[in-house]
């Protein structure tokens, strides 16, 4: 039999050993862990006269192969997350439809309404950077956004409730929630 204090000093090379296994420093010391516990439970079959860290190391090594081969069949067999991680979801029709419809709006708006429209609804500037990128007064960002928003409205046919102009359609709602969201 060994004594703790033996098995303490054995645990740097341990360490070592157990990131050579796995190659990463959290699984090493899940490892390391292990193989102690391991030892310590069987310490009544470690013959006196052998080198303890080979004794160890073999438990460490069994641990890993063992975790392995479990890992190998089970894991990716029945582990939704490689699944899941292939799999896409295409866009519902109605999205689909809806943004083909803002698309081909947008294209007949002028340049000077399109650009306003995407730098403020689509890509979330504020109404003075628009302003100091296009050399114009913030009053006149304000009223191209304006007549922009009430002409995408009547190009894709929608009454604006209560005569408000603070409408961003959908399809472009969705792409600047996912602008944000990135």
């Amino acid at each position: 039999m060994f004594q703790q204090s033996e098995l303490i000093q054995e645990m740097g090379n341990l360490r070592k050993f157990a990131f050579r296994l796995t190659s990463n420093a959290s699984e090493a010391d899940d490892l390391l862990q292990s193989t102690l516990l391991r030892a310590l439970e069987k310490k009544d079959l470690f013959q006196d006269g052998t080198s303890l860290f080979k004794w160890t190391a073999k438990i460490m090594f069994n641990l890993f192969a063992s975790q392995y081969r479990r890992r190998t069949k089970f894991g990716t067999k029945y582990d939704p997350e490689s699944f899941i991680e292939r799999e896409s979801v295409a866009a519902d029709q109605e999205i689909k439809l809806e943004f083909t419809k803002v698309r081909s709006a947008m294209e007949s708006l002028s340049d000077d309404h399109r650009d306003i429209l995407i730098m403020v609804c689509i890509k979330g500037m504020q109404y003075q950077e628009v302003a100091d990128l296009l050399a114009i007064p913030v009053g006149t960002v304000r009223s191209r956004l304006s007549r922009a928003r009430e002409q995408l409205q009547s190009l894709m046919g929608i009454v604006p409730e209560d005569g408000v102009t603070s409408f961003t359609p959908p399809a472009l709602q969705l792409n600047l929630d996912n602008a944000r969201a990135a």
